[in-house]
C-alpha cells in the first residue's frame, strides 16, 4: 500500500511538470516570461512534516516485507527526531544574545543560482529593443534602480543599456557608472540572465525616426505591467527609457527574477579597483587596531533630521536650521515632532545609540567606526558618544590625504563607507534607509553577520525614562525590545518587508549539521540545503524547478 501511495504521488507530479513542459514551449520572442504561480494557488501545500512521514512509511513497509532496511532511513529517523534543533531557529530565543554573532547563523548560507530550466539571454539582435534606465537618488538608492533595471530587461527580453546615474539629486554628484562600478565585470556576470551593452549603437541611433520614448513606470510596478505597458511600446519604438528608476519593480517576485535581484546586487555590482583598495585598506586599518570593531551609520546629517520631521532637542536655533532645509522638499506634509517620535520614526541621536549599544553589552573599550556625512550640531553632538566609546574613527581620521580625490564626490565616499561597514564585525544602523536596507539584506545573504537596528518605537520610550530606573534595570529593558531587531536568522521570513532588506528567496538553510549530534551522518546529496521559502513544502518547490 505504501509503494502505491508513493508512485501515485510521483503520477501526480510527473503530470504537473509536463504541463509547465507544454505551457514554456509556447514561450515566444516578445513575451518570455510569465508567472505561473497563480497555477497552484488553489491547491494546498504539502508541509514537509506529512511528506517525511510518508516516505518514512513506505520505507518502514518495504524494510518489514524485504528484510533490509532502506540507507536513508536512519538519516530520516534522527532529522524529525532532532526537529527542536530547527524549531530554536525559527524564532523565541530566549537565551542571552552574543552581541557579536548569531549562534545561529552556521545553518544559513547565500544561493542564487539559476534554476534548471533557466532560459538563456536573449542575444542583442533577437531582443525586443533597447532599454535605458536613469537612477534617481543617492548611491544605495540607485543601487536599488540598477538591481531592478537587469530585472525589468530579463521580463521584457530587452537588451539593457549601463544604467545612468542621478546627477541633479540632493549630493550633487556628477559620478557615472563607470566611475563607481566596475562595469566589464557587470556585463559580464549578468552575461547568462541579460544581454549588456554600454550605448545603443550610433548606426541603429541614427537609422531611428524618432528620439527614444521616455515614460516614468509607477512604483512597485508588477512584471505584468511591463509586458502590457512597456512591451508593445518598446516593439514599437526599439529604444524605451525609464526615469526616475528607483523602487519601480514590485517587491515580490517569482523566484528566478528574486534570486536574479540577488546575483546584481550581491555579486555583479563590483566597486571600481581605487574604492575598493582604499574602502579594505580602512578596513586593515581598523582590524590592526581591534580584533574585532562595529560600524555605526549614525545617518545623523541635517538633511536626514529635516526630512523626519523630528525634534531633537535643540530649540528655535534647531526649528529654523531643519525648517528651512525642509522647504527644499515642497511636497512633504507637515508632520507633528511628538506623534513621529512614537511611532517610532525619528534617528536617535548619536548620545542614545552610544547608550542603547552599552545597554546591549559592548563595553567602552570597544572600536567604533562611524559611517556619516555632516553630524548636525558638529563636535557638540558627537562628544556624548566619545565619552561612551573613546576609540571612534572615522575614513577622514584614517586616510586623510588618499581621501582626498574622492571628497567632491558624495557617491564615491558612500561607497568607501559601505565597504568598511559591510567587512565590519557589528554594522549598526540608526534608521530604516537605502544603505541601511541594502547592508542589512546583504549580511543576512553573507552569513547573517551581526545587524542591529534599533527598535525605534520602544528604545525612544525607554530612552525618555531613562532617568527613573538603574542602569541594570534599563539594561534589561532594552536587551528584551531588541529582541528581533538584531539580525537573527528568525527575523527573516518569506514576505516580510523589502526584498532589498530581507532577500529570503536568496537565503538557503543547511538541512543538518553533524556537530549537532558529535558524530557522522549520511546526508543524501539531494537535501543538503533547504531554500526557507520552500521549507514547509517540497511539492511547491519542484513545481518552480518546472518554471523558466
Amino acid at each position: 500500500m505504501g509503494v502505491g501511495v508513493g508512485v501515485g504521488k510521483l503520477n501526480f507530479l510527473s503530470t504537473d511538470l509536463a504541463v509547465l513542459a507544454q505551457s514554456n514551449n509556447k514561450c515566444r520572442k516578445h513575451v518570455c516570461w510569465r508567472s505561473n504561480t497563480a497555477a497552484f494557488h488553489h491547491r494546498k501545500p504539502i508541509s514537509w512534516s506529512v511528506l517525511c512521514g510518508f516516505m518514512l512509511f513506505g520505507l518502514g513497509l518495504i524494510s518489514l516485507l524485504t528484510g533490509h532496511m532502506a540507507s536513508d532511513l536512519e538519516w530520516y529517523s534522527q532529522r524529525l527526531v532532532h526537529r527542536t534543533l530547527y524549531s530554536a531557529l525559527e524564532g523565541n530565543y530566549r537565551a542571552s544574545v552574543d552581541v557579536w554573532k548569531s549562534q545561529y547563523s552556521k545553518y544559513y548560507y547565500g544561493c542564487c543560482e539559476r534554476g534548471r530550466g533557466y532560459a538563456p539571454a536573449v542575444r542583442e539582435p533577437l531582443s525586443n529593443g533597447y532599454l535605458l534606465i536613469g537612477t534617481s537618488g543617492g548611491l544605495n538608492q540607485q543601487r536599488t534602480g540598477i538591481t531592478d533595471a537587469v530585472v525589468a530587461a530579463r521580463i521584457l527580453n530587452a537588451t539593457l543599456v549601463v544604467p545612468e546615474l542621478d546627477h541633479h539629486s540632493f549630493w550633487k554628484d556628477d559620478s557615472d557608472f563607470v566611475d563607481i562600478f566596475d562595469v566589464e565585470w557587470f556585463i559580464s556576470y549578468l552575461a547568462k540572465d541579460v544581454t549588456i551593452v554600454k550605448r545603443v549603437p550610433d548606426k541603429f541611433m541614427r537609422s531611428m525616426e524618432k528620439p527614444p520614448y521616455t515614460m516614468r513606470v509607477p512604483r512597485k510596478s508588477e512584471p505584468e505591467y511591463y509586458l502590457d505597458q512597456v512591451l508593445p511600446i518598446l516593439l514599437r519604438r526599439q529604444v524605451v527609457q525609464l526615469t526616475k528608476f528607483d523602487y519601480r519593480l514590485a517587491n515580490n517576485l517569482d523566484d528566478e527574477l528574486q534570486k536574479l535581484r540577488c546575483r546584481v546586487n550581491f555579486h555583479a555590482l563590483r566597486f571600481t579597483k581605487p574604492i575598493q583598495e582604499l574602502g579594505q585598506r580602512i578596513v586593515m586599518r581598523m582590524q590592526n587596531m581591534a580584533q574585532r570593531f562595529i560600524a555605526v551609520h549614525l545617518r545623523f546629517e541635517p538633511d536626514m533630521l529635516a526630512f523626519s520631521g523630528c525634534y531633537f532637542g535643540g530649540g528655535d536655533k534647531e526649528r529654523r536650521e531643519l525648517g528651512e532645509i525642509r522647504k527644499r522638499w515642497t511636497t512633504l506634509p507637515d508632520l507633528s515632532p511628538d506623534g513621529e517620535r512614537k511611532r517610532g520614526k525619528c534617528p536617535l541621536t548619536p548620545h542614545e545609540v552610544g547608550l542603547m549599544l552599552r545597554a546591549l553589552g559592548f563595553s567602552n573599550d570597544t572600536y567604533l567606526y562611524v559611517a556619516s556625512g555632516e553630524i548636525y550640531g558638529g563636535d557638540e553632538t558627537m562628544q556624548p558618544l566619545k565619552d561612551l566609546f573613546p576609540n571612534i574613527y572615522t575614513k577622514e581620521m584614517l586616510a586623510d590625504e588618499e581621501l582626498k580625490p574622492f571628497l567632491p564626490f558624495s557617491s564615491r565616499l558612500a561607497a568607501i563607507d559601505y565597504i568598511v561597514c559591510d567587512e565590519s564585525d557589528v554594522f549598526v544602523t540608526n534608521n530604516n534607509g537605502n544603505m541601511a536596507k541594502i547592508l542589512a539584506g546583504r549580511r543576512r545573504y553573507m552569513g547573517h553577520k551581526r545587524t542591529i537596528r534599533p527598535n525605534a518605537k520602544k528604545i525612544g520610550t525607554l530612552l525618555a525614562a531613562r532617568h527613573e530606573m538603574d542602569w541594570d534595570t534599563f539594561s534589561k529593558k532594552v536587551k528584551s525590545c531588541q529582541r528581533g531587531f538584531m539580525g537573527e536568522p528568525d527575523e527573516m521570513r518569506p514576505g516580510r518587508g523589502e526584498f532589498h532588506e530581507f532577500p529570503s528567496s536568496c537565503v538557503c538553510k543547511r538541512a543538518y549539521v553533524k556537530e549537532e549530534l558529535g558524530k557522522e551522518v549520511y546526508r543524501p546529496p539531494k537535501l543538503r540545503a533547504i531554500n526557507l521559502t520552500k521549507a514547509d513544502s517540497s511539492l511547491n518547490g519542484i513545481r518552480r524547478r518546472g518554471r523558466t
